[in-house]
Protein backbone atom coordinates (compact mmCIF):
# COMPACT_ATOMS: atom_id res chain seq x y z
CA UNK A 1 0.00 0.00 0.00
CA UNK A 2 2.52 2.01 1.21
CA UNK A 3 4.78 1.68 -2.08
CA UNK A 4 1.79 2.41 -4.38
CA UNK A 5 0.78 6.06 -2.45
CA UNK A 6 4.03 6.93 -2.72
CA UNK A 7 4.08 6.16 -6.59
CA UNK A 8 1.17 7.95 -6.90
CA UNK A 9 2.64 11.17 -4.79
CA UNK A 10 5.44 11.06 -7.25
CA UNK A 11 3.36 11.55 -9.87
CA UNK A 12 1.46 14.16 -8.70
CA UNK A 13 4.50 16.01 -7.90
CA UNK A 14 6.14 15.29 -11.33
CA UNK A 15 2.71 16.52 -13.22
CA UNK A 16 2.30 19.84 -10.58
CA UNK A 17 6.18 20.72 -12.17
CA UNK A 18 6.04 19.96 -15.64
CA UNK A 19 2.07 21.57 -15.48
CA UNK A 20 3.86 25.13 -13.78
CA UNK A 21 7.03 25.20 -15.64
CA UNK A 22 4.94 25.50 -18.69
CA UNK A 23 2.77 28.22 -17.29
CA UNK A 24 5.87 30.24 -15.39
CA UNK A 25 8.23 30.12 -18.58
CA UNK A 26 4.82 31.59 -20.27
CA UNK A 27 4.46 34.61 -18.51
CA UNK A 28 8.30 34.83 -17.79
CA UNK A 29 8.41 36.11 -21.28
CA UNK A 30 6.06 38.71 -20.49
CA UNK A 31 7.75 39.90 -17.43
CA UNK A 32 11.28 40.02 -19.03
CA UNK A 33 9.39 41.39 -22.13
CA UNK A 34 8.36 44.39 -19.89
CA UNK A 35 10.90 44.78 -18.12
CA UNK A 36 13.26 45.64 -21.45
CA UNK A 37 10.81 47.33 -22.36
CA UNK A 38 10.54 49.85 -19.55
CA UNK A 39 6.58 48.74 -18.69
CA UNK A 40 5.49 49.52 -15.05
CA UNK A 41 5.44 46.00 -13.84
CA UNK A 42 2.77 45.36 -10.29
CA UNK A 43 3.69 41.75 -9.88
CA UNK A 44 5.46 38.84 -10.88
CA UNK A 45 3.65 35.61 -9.37
CA UNK A 46 4.04 32.19 -9.30
CA UNK A 47 1.37 29.97 -8.02
CA UNK A 48 -2.15 31.64 -7.06
CA UNK A 49 -3.77 32.15 -4.02
CA UNK A 50 -3.19 34.06 -0.33
CA UNK A 51 0.69 34.83 -0.73
CA UNK A 52 3.25 32.21 1.05
CA UNK A 53 6.12 34.45 0.61
CA UNK A 54 6.05 38.06 -1.08
CA UNK A 55 8.53 40.73 -1.39
CA UNK A 56 9.25 44.30 -3.43
CA UNK A 57 12.34 44.58 -5.47
CA UNK A 58 13.22 47.00 -7.82
CA UNK A 59 10.16 48.38 -7.60
CA UNK A 60 8.11 44.96 -8.61
CA UNK A 61 6.44 42.66 -5.93
CA UNK A 62 7.32 39.19 -6.21
CA UNK A 63 5.15 36.37 -4.93
CA UNK A 64 4.38 32.82 -4.47
CA UNK A 65 1.46 31.86 -3.72
CA UNK A 66 -0.25 28.99 -2.36
CA UNK A 67 -2.24 27.32 -4.90
CA UNK A 68 0.23 25.44 -7.40
CA UNK A 69 -1.33 26.68 -10.76
CA UNK A 70 0.68 28.61 -12.83
CA UNK A 71 1.90 32.25 -12.60
CA UNK A 72 0.78 35.39 -13.84
CA UNK A 73 2.99 39.30 -14.95
CA UNK A 74 0.52 42.46 -13.39
CA UNK A 75 1.13 45.03 -16.16
CA UNK A 76 -0.93 48.21 -15.92
CA UNK A 77 -0.29 49.19 -18.88
CA UNK A 78 -0.89 46.68 -20.99
CA UNK A 79 -3.99 45.31 -19.43
CA UNK A 80 -6.04 47.41 -17.00
CA UNK A 81 -7.73 44.99 -15.09
CA UNK A 82 -8.68 46.61 -11.97
CA UNK A 83 -12.39 45.34 -11.69
CA UNK A 84 -11.57 41.55 -11.48
CA UNK A 85 -7.59 41.79 -9.88
CA UNK A 86 -8.55 45.10 -8.15
CA UNK A 87 -6.43 47.91 -7.08
CA UNK A 88 -3.62 46.64 -5.84
CA UNK A 89 -1.35 49.36 -6.50
CA UNK A 90 -1.45 53.33 -4.83
CA UNK A 91 0.24 55.38 -7.40
CA UNK A 92 0.88 59.07 -6.97
CA UNK A 93 0.86 59.90 -10.41
CA UNK A 94 -0.80 58.42 -14.17
CA UNK A 95 1.03 55.79 -15.28
CA UNK A 96 3.12 56.82 -17.98
CA UNK A 97 1.72 56.23 -22.16
CA UNK A 98 3.81 53.09 -23.97
CA UNK A 99 3.92 52.90 -27.72
CA UNK A 100 1.54 50.16 -29.79
CA UNK A 101 5.29 48.54 -30.72
CA UNK A 102 5.72 48.26 -26.80
CA UNK A 103 2.32 46.74 -26.52
CA UNK A 104 2.83 44.34 -29.46
CA UNK A 105 6.71 43.42 -28.44
CA UNK A 106 5.46 42.56 -24.50
CA UNK A 107 2.50 40.22 -25.66
CA UNK A 108 4.17 38.52 -27.77
CA UNK A 109 7.39 37.43 -25.93
CA UNK A 110 4.66 34.83 -24.08
CA UNK A 111 3.69 32.82 -26.87
CA UNK A 112 7.25 33.12 -28.28
CA UNK A 113 9.01 31.78 -24.73
CA UNK A 114 6.00 29.11 -25.36
CA UNK A 115 7.61 27.99 -28.84
CA UNK A 116 10.85 28.56 -27.55
CA UNK A 117 9.92 25.90 -24.70
CA UNK A 118 8.13 23.79 -27.17
CA UNK A 119 11.54 23.44 -29.49
CA UNK A 120 13.61 22.89 -26.45
CA UNK A 121 11.35 19.70 -25.18
CA UNK A 122 11.52 18.62 -28.96
CA UNK A 123 15.49 18.84 -28.86
CA UNK A 124 15.17 16.73 -25.41
CA UNK A 125 12.55 13.99 -27.23
CA UNK A 126 14.66 13.93 -30.66
CA UNK A 127 17.73 12.72 -28.81
CA UNK A 128 15.71 10.50 -25.86
CA UNK A 129 12.91 9.30 -28.31
CA UNK A 130 9.51 9.47 -28.78
CA UNK A 131 7.58 6.10 -27.82
CA UNK A 132 4.99 5.08 -30.17
CA UNK A 133 2.61 2.25 -30.03
CA UNK A 134 2.74 -0.61 -32.72
CA UNK A 135 -0.72 -0.57 -32.54
CA UNK A 136 -1.37 3.07 -33.44
CA UNK A 137 0.61 2.45 -36.61
CA UNK A 138 -1.41 0.10 -38.61
CA UNK A 139 -4.64 0.98 -40.56
CA UNK A 140 -5.72 -2.75 -41.13
CA UNK A 141 -8.70 -3.45 -39.59
CA UNK A 142 -8.80 -6.14 -36.61
CA UNK A 143 -12.04 -6.07 -35.44
CA UNK A 144 -15.74 -5.20 -37.06
CA UNK A 145 -19.10 -5.14 -34.63
CA UNK A 146 -21.49 -7.31 -35.67
CA UNK A 147 -24.68 -4.65 -36.84
CA UNK A 148 -22.64 -2.10 -36.29
CA UNK A 149 -22.71 0.97 -39.55
CA UNK A 150 -18.97 -0.85 -40.61
CA UNK A 151 -20.58 -4.69 -41.26
CA UNK A 152 -23.29 -3.21 -42.85
CA UNK A 153 -21.59 -1.04 -45.41
CA UNK A 154 -19.36 -3.97 -45.70
CA UNK A 155 -16.17 -3.61 -44.01
CA UNK A 156 -14.22 -6.84 -43.19
CA UNK A 157 -11.39 -7.61 -40.80
CA UNK A 158 -8.13 -7.21 -43.43
CA UNK A 159 -9.17 -4.44 -44.93
CA UNK A 160 -6.40 -1.73 -44.79
CA UNK A 161 -7.37 1.44 -45.14
CA UNK A 162 -5.58 3.96 -47.36
CA UNK A 163 -8.06 6.92 -47.30
CA UNK A 164 -11.47 8.32 -45.45
CA UNK A 165 -13.31 10.82 -47.02
CA UNK A 166 -10.54 11.49 -49.50
CA UNK A 167 -7.86 11.93 -46.65
CA UNK A 168 -4.80 9.60 -46.47
CA UNK A 169 -4.49 8.27 -43.27
CA UNK A 170 -1.17 6.35 -41.76
CA UNK A 171 -2.21 5.71 -37.99
CA UNK A 172 -5.37 4.14 -36.31
CA UNK A 173 -5.34 6.51 -33.41
CA UNK A 174 -4.69 10.33 -32.57
CA UNK A 175 -5.65 13.52 -33.76
CA UNK A 176 -3.47 13.43 -36.88
CA UNK A 177 -3.91 11.80 -40.25
CA UNK A 178 -5.85 8.72 -38.11
CA UNK A 179 -8.88 6.57 -38.59
CA UNK A 180 -10.60 7.68 -35.52
CA UNK A 181 -10.00 11.00 -35.87
CA UNK A 182 -11.38 11.02 -39.62
CA UNK A 183 -14.24 8.94 -38.28
CA UNK A 184 -15.16 11.39 -35.52
CA UNK A 185 -14.79 14.44 -37.58
CA UNK A 186 -16.92 13.11 -40.60
CA UNK A 187 -19.42 15.44 -42.30
CA UNK A 188 -21.06 13.84 -43.99
CA UNK A 189 -24.11 11.56 -44.32
CA UNK A 190 -22.02 8.64 -45.34
CA UNK A 191 -17.95 8.10 -44.38
CA UNK A 192 -16.23 6.90 -47.34
CA UNK A 193 -13.72 4.51 -46.64
CA UNK A 194 -10.97 3.30 -49.76
CA UNK A 195 -9.48 0.23 -48.74
CA UNK A 196 -7.14 -2.31 -49.96
CA UNK A 197 -8.69 -5.78 -49.88
CA UNK A 198 -7.04 -8.90 -51.68
CA UNK A 199 -4.87 -6.66 -53.36
CA UNK A 200 -7.80 -4.45 -55.20
CA UNK A 201 -8.50 -0.84 -53.93
CA UNK A 202 -12.22 -0.43 -53.07
CA UNK A 203 -14.62 3.01 -52.08
CA UNK A 204 -16.99 1.34 -49.12
CA UNK A 205 -19.65 4.05 -47.92
CA UNK A 206 -20.90 3.48 -44.61
CA UNK A 207 -23.08 5.42 -42.30
CA UNK A 208 -22.14 5.85 -38.69
CA UNK A 209 -23.62 6.22 -35.40
CA UNK A 210 -23.24 7.89 -32.00
CA UNK A 211 -24.15 6.38 -28.39
CA UNK A 212 -26.43 7.82 -26.23
CA UNK A 213 -24.67 10.22 -23.51
CA UNK A 214 -26.20 12.04 -20.03
CA UNK A 215 -26.68 15.10 -19.69
CA UNK A 216 -23.18 15.77 -18.17
CA UNK A 217 -21.10 14.15 -20.27
CA UNK A 218 -19.18 14.90 -23.17
CA UNK A 219 -21.53 14.44 -26.41
CA UNK A 220 -20.30 10.99 -27.85
CA UNK A 221 -18.90 11.37 -31.42
CA UNK A 222 -19.26 9.53 -34.58
CA UNK A 223 -17.95 5.69 -34.70
CA UNK A 224 -18.37 3.41 -37.24
CA UNK A 225 -17.26 0.40 -34.98
CA UNK A 226 -14.22 -1.06 -35.73
CA UNK A 227 -10.88 -1.48 -34.51
CA UNK A 228 -7.14 -2.07 -35.51
CA UNK A 229 -5.83 -5.50 -35.91
CA UNK A 230 -3.70 -5.84 -32.79
CA UNK A 231 -0.88 -8.43 -32.55
CA UNK A 232 -0.73 -10.97 -30.07
CA UNK A 233 3.29 -9.24 -29.18
CA UNK A 234 4.03 -8.54 -25.29
CA UNK A 235 4.59 -5.14 -24.63
CA UNK A 236 4.89 -5.64 -20.53
CA UNK A 237 4.44 -8.28 -18.08
CA UNK A 238 3.01 -7.48 -14.27
CA UNK A 239 5.23 -9.14 -11.90
CA UNK A 240 3.88 -12.37 -9.89
CA UNK A 241 1.30 -12.46 -12.74
CA UNK A 242 0.21 -15.75 -14.82
CA UNK A 243 2.34 -14.38 -17.44
CA UNK A 244 5.73 -13.76 -15.61
CA UNK A 245 5.08 -17.25 -14.29
CA UNK A 246 5.04 -18.86 -17.67
CA UNK A 247 8.49 -17.16 -18.98
CA UNK A 248 6.63 -14.46 -21.28
CA UNK A 249 8.97 -11.41 -21.74
CA UNK A 250 8.66 -8.12 -23.25
CA UNK A 251 8.73 -8.96 -26.98
CA UNK A 252 7.40 -11.89 -27.25
CA UNK A 253 4.92 -12.51 -30.07
CA UNK A 254 2.44 -15.22 -29.97
CA UNK A 255 1.92 -17.18 -33.07
CA UNK A 256 -0.21 -20.59 -31.54
CA UNK A 257 -2.17 -21.25 -28.93
CA UNK A 258 -3.32 -25.79 -28.02
CA UNK A 259 -1.85 -25.92 -31.80
CA UNK A 260 -3.98 -23.55 -32.86
CA UNK A 261 -2.53 -20.53 -35.69
CA UNK A 262 -3.14 -17.21 -34.07
CA UNK A 263 -3.27 -14.10 -36.24
CA UNK A 264 -4.11 -11.21 -33.55
CA UNK A 265 -5.32 -10.72 -30.35
CA UNK A 266 -9.25 -11.46 -31.39
CA UNK A 267 -8.37 -15.18 -32.02
CA UNK A 268 -5.81 -15.28 -29.00
CA UNK A 269 -8.92 -14.70 -26.50
CA UNK A 270 -11.50 -16.61 -28.58
CA UNK A 271 -9.67 -19.30 -28.18
CA UNK A 272 -8.31 -18.72 -24.86
CA UNK A 273 -12.09 -18.91 -23.98
CA UNK A 274 -12.82 -22.58 -24.95
CA UNK A 275 -9.80 -23.15 -22.36
CA UNK A 276 -11.80 -23.11 -19.41
CA UNK A 277 -8.88 -21.65 -17.17
CA UNK A 278 -7.00 -24.91 -17.92
CA UNK A 279 -3.28 -24.51 -18.64
CA UNK A 280 -2.53 -23.74 -22.10
CA UNK A 281 0.24 -24.39 -24.88
CA UNK A 282 1.24 -21.09 -26.43
CA UNK A 283 4.15 -20.82 -29.46
CA UNK A 284 5.98 -17.59 -28.55
CA UNK A 285 8.58 -16.09 -31.13
CA UNK A 286 11.25 -14.61 -29.24
CA UNK A 287 13.54 -12.76 -31.47
CA UNK A 288 14.65 -15.08 -34.43
CA UNK A 289 13.57 -18.19 -32.43
CA UNK A 290 10.46 -19.75 -31.73
CA UNK A 291 9.76 -21.75 -28.39
CA UNK A 292 6.90 -23.30 -26.65
CA UNK A 293 5.46 -22.11 -23.14
CA UNK A 294 3.11 -23.15 -21.04
CA UNK A 295 0.58 -20.86 -19.58
CA UNK A 296 -2.07 -21.13 -16.79
CA UNK A 297 -4.71 -18.08 -17.02
CA UNK A 298 -6.34 -17.02 -14.01
CA UNK A 299 -9.88 -17.12 -13.40
CA UNK A 300 -11.78 -14.39 -15.32
CA UNK A 301 -12.82 -11.92 -13.47
CA UNK A 302 -16.73 -11.31 -14.01
CA UNK A 303 -18.97 -12.61 -16.36
CA UNK A 304 -18.31 -12.16 -19.68
CA UNK A 305 -14.83 -11.17 -18.86
CA UNK A 306 -11.62 -12.87 -20.38
CA UNK A 307 -9.13 -14.82 -17.86
CA UNK A 308 -6.62 -12.09 -16.30
CA UNK A 309 -2.81 -12.82 -17.87
CA UNK A 310 -0.86 -9.63 -16.53
CA UNK A 311 0.26 -8.79 -20.13
CA UNK A 312 0.61 -5.25 -21.88
CA UNK A 313 0.01 -5.96 -25.28
CA UNK A 314 1.50 -4.34 -28.11
CA UNK A 315 5.27 -3.48 -28.35
CA UNK A 316 6.51 0.53 -27.90
CA UNK A 317 9.33 1.62 -29.98
CA UNK A 318 11.55 4.59 -30.12
CA UNK A 319 11.12 6.88 -33.05
CA UNK A 320 13.58 10.19 -32.90
CA UNK A 321 11.51 12.68 -34.88
CA UNK A 322 12.70 16.27 -35.46
CA UNK A 323 12.02 19.31 -33.58
CA UNK A 324 10.90 20.79 -36.42
CA UNK A 325 8.66 17.65 -37.27
CA UNK A 326 7.59 17.79 -33.50
CA UNK A 327 5.98 20.97 -33.69
CA UNK A 328 4.83 20.96 -37.12
CA UNK A 329 2.72 17.94 -36.12
CA UNK A 330 1.29 20.21 -33.34
CA UNK A 331 0.48 22.94 -35.19
CA UNK A 332 -1.58 20.94 -38.03
CA UNK A 333 -3.12 19.10 -35.08
CA UNK A 334 -4.57 22.49 -33.80
CA UNK A 335 -5.40 23.57 -37.02
CA UNK A 336 -7.65 20.23 -37.45
CA UNK A 337 -9.12 20.90 -33.96
CA UNK A 338 -10.12 24.05 -34.89
CA UNK A 339 -11.53 23.48 -38.24
CA UNK A 340 -13.44 20.78 -36.58
CA UNK A 341 -14.66 22.75 -34.05
CA UNK A 342 -15.84 25.88 -36.76
CA UNK A 343 -17.65 23.78 -38.69
CA UNK A 344 -20.87 24.53 -38.88
CA UNK A 345 -21.56 20.08 -39.82
CA UNK A 346 -18.92 18.92 -37.65
CA UNK A 347 -19.87 17.21 -34.46
CA UNK A 348 -16.98 18.44 -32.36
CA UNK A 349 -18.02 21.08 -30.09
CA UNK A 350 -16.49 22.91 -27.57
CA UNK A 351 -16.96 20.77 -24.71
CA UNK A 352 -14.65 18.50 -26.59
CA UNK A 353 -11.70 20.36 -25.44
CA UNK A 354 -9.82 19.84 -22.25
CA UNK A 355 -9.01 22.59 -19.64
CA UNK A 356 -6.87 22.56 -16.49
CA UNK A 357 -8.50 19.17 -15.33
CA UNK A 358 -8.63 17.09 -18.28
CA UNK A 359 -4.56 18.37 -18.84
CA UNK A 360 -3.79 17.57 -15.49
CA UNK A 361 -5.06 14.11 -15.99
CA UNK A 362 -3.90 13.57 -18.99
CA UNK A 363 -0.48 14.15 -17.62
CA UNK A 364 -1.18 12.13 -14.79
CA UNK A 365 -1.45 9.27 -16.79
CA UNK A 366 1.21 9.49 -18.83
CA UNK A 367 3.16 9.78 -16.18
CA UNK A 368 1.87 6.63 -14.87
CA UNK A 369 2.65 4.53 -17.95
CA UNK A 370 5.20 2.63 -19.40
CA UNK A 371 8.06 5.21 -20.32
CA UNK A 372 6.17 8.06 -18.23
CA UNK A 373 8.77 10.90 -18.98
CA UNK A 374 9.19 10.90 -22.57
CA UNK A 375 5.51 10.25 -23.64
CA UNK A 376 5.12 13.50 -21.05
CA UNK A 377 7.49 15.60 -23.09
CA UNK A 378 6.30 14.81 -25.88
CA UNK A 379 2.92 15.73 -24.81
CA UNK A 380 4.33 18.73 -23.71
CA UNK A 381 5.81 19.78 -26.87
CA UNK A 382 2.19 19.98 -27.92
CA UNK A 383 1.09 21.97 -24.94
CA UNK A 384 3.45 24.59 -25.27
CA UNK A 385 2.33 24.83 -28.99
CA UNK A 386 -1.29 25.06 -28.09
CA UNK A 387 -1.15 27.49 -25.43
CA UNK A 388 1.48 29.96 -27.80
CA UNK A 389 -1.40 29.42 -30.75
CA UNK A 390 -4.08 29.74 -28.22
CA UNK A 391 -3.03 33.00 -27.05
CA UNK A 392 -2.10 34.49 -30.00
CA UNK A 393 -6.12 34.35 -30.73
CA UNK A 394 -6.99 38.06 -31.50
CA UNK A 395 -9.85 38.20 -28.63
CA UNK A 396 -8.85 40.56 -26.28
CA UNK A 397 -7.53 39.77 -22.43
CA UNK A 398 -5.13 36.96 -24.43
CA UNK A 399 -2.09 37.97 -26.38
CA UNK A 400 -3.19 38.33 -29.79
CA UNK A 401 -6.43 40.38 -28.46
CA UNK A 402 -2.81 42.98 -26.91
CA UNK A 403 -1.94 42.58 -30.47
CA UNK A 404 -4.80 43.41 -32.45
CA UNK A 405 -5.83 46.04 -30.04
CA UNK A 406 -2.10 47.92 -30.06
CA UNK A 407 -2.41 47.85 -34.29
CA UNK A 408 -5.60 49.25 -33.96
CA UNK A 409 -4.02 52.28 -31.37
CA UNK A 410 -1.37 52.33 -34.13
CA UNK A 411 -3.82 52.99 -36.85
CA UNK A 412 -5.89 55.47 -34.98
CA UNK A 413 -2.77 57.22 -34.03
CA UNK A 414 -4.02 57.48 -30.79
CA UNK A 415 -4.62 55.55 -27.47
CA UNK A 416 -7.86 53.79 -26.90
CA UNK A 417 -10.33 55.26 -23.88
CA UNK A 418 -8.68 53.76 -21.00
CA UNK A 419 -12.35 52.94 -19.50
CA UNK A 420 -13.20 51.47 -22.82
CA UNK A 421 -10.31 48.95 -22.80
CA UNK A 422 -10.90 48.53 -18.93
CA UNK A 423 -14.45 47.66 -19.81
CA UNK A 424 -13.94 45.58 -22.76
CA UNK A 425 -10.65 43.21 -21.30
CA UNK A 426 -13.00 42.39 -18.37
CA UNK A 427 -15.86 41.45 -19.85
CA UNK A 428 -13.61 38.94 -22.27
CA UNK A 429 -11.89 38.10 -19.32
CA UNK A 430 -15.16 36.79 -17.95
CA UNK A 431 -16.07 34.98 -21.35
CA UNK A 432 -12.75 32.98 -20.63
CA UNK A 433 -13.29 31.95 -17.47
CA UNK A 434 -16.88 30.75 -18.07
CA UNK A 435 -15.59 29.00 -21.00
CA UNK A 436 -12.27 27.74 -19.11
CA UNK A 437 -15.30 26.76 -16.42
CA UNK A 438 -17.54 25.05 -19.06
CA UNK A 439 -15.02 22.76 -20.62
CA UNK A 440 -13.74 22.00 -16.88
CA UNK A 441 -17.10 20.72 -16.33
CA UNK A 442 -17.33 18.13 -19.08
CA UNK A 443 -12.98 17.32 -17.33
CA UNK A 444 -14.99 16.66 -13.63
CA UNK A 445 -18.02 14.61 -15.04
CA UNK A 446 -14.81 12.04 -16.70
CA UNK A 447 -15.00 11.08 -13.16
CA UNK A 448 -18.65 10.07 -12.70
CA UNK A 449 -20.40 6.97 -13.72
CA UNK A 450 -22.11 7.28 -17.06
CA UNK A 451 -22.12 5.07 -20.74
CA UNK A 452 -19.92 2.44 -20.58
CA UNK A 453 -17.92 1.74 -23.21
CA UNK A 454 -18.96 -0.75 -26.30
CA UNK A 455 -15.58 -2.09 -27.22
CA UNK A 456 -14.36 -5.57 -27.91
CA UNK A 457 -13.39 -7.83 -24.75
CA UNK A 458 -9.74 -7.18 -26.32
CA UNK A 459 -10.00 -4.02 -24.42
CA UNK A 460 -10.32 -5.90 -21.22
CA UNK A 461 -6.37 -7.12 -21.09
CA UNK A 462 -5.30 -3.76 -24.01
CA UNK A 463 -3.46 -1.01 -22.25
CA UNK A 464 -1.60 1.64 -25.04
CA UNK A 465 -0.45 4.69 -24.25
CA UNK A 466 -3.19 7.00 -23.78
CA UNK A 467 -3.20 10.09 -26.47
CA UNK A 468 -3.11 13.72 -26.31
CA UNK A 469 -6.48 14.76 -24.41
CA UNK A 470 -6.88 17.98 -26.69
CA UNK A 471 -8.18 16.73 -29.64
CA UNK A 472 -11.67 14.82 -28.16
CA UNK A 473 -12.48 12.57 -25.47
CA UNK A 474 -13.54 9.61 -27.45
CA UNK A 475 -10.22 7.87 -28.63
CA UNK A 476 -10.09 4.86 -28.10
CA UNK A 477 -7.92 1.41 -28.28
CA UNK A 478 -10.45 -0.81 -29.46
CA UNK A 479 -13.67 -1.05 -31.71
CA UNK A 480 -14.68 2.18 -32.88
Amino acid sequence: MLPKLLNTVLIILEVLLIFNLLIVVHELGHFLAARWRGLVVDEFGIWFGKPIWRKKLGGVWYSLGSIPAGGFVKLPQLAPMEAIEGDTEEREAPLPPITPLDKIIVAFAGPLFSFLLAFAMAGIVWTAGKPVHEFDQTTVIGVVKAGGPADKAGLRPGDRILEIDGKPVDRFTGPLHSVTWYVMSSQGETIAFKIIRDGKELVIESGWDREESPGWKRKSLRKVYIGQRLTPSVGGVEANSAAARAGLVSGDVVTSLNGNPVEDLAKFYELLGTTSGQPVALTVQRGASSMPISLTPGAPEGEGKVPKLGVSWGRLTLTHPTPMEQVTDAVLTIGNMLDALFSPKSDVRAQHFSGPVGILRAYYSLFDSEQGWRLALAFSVFFNVNLGLFNMLPFPVLDGGHITLALLEAVRRKPINTKFLEILQTGCAVAVMLFLAYVTFFDVSEFLPGRKSKAAPVAAELKTEPAAPAATKEAAPAAK
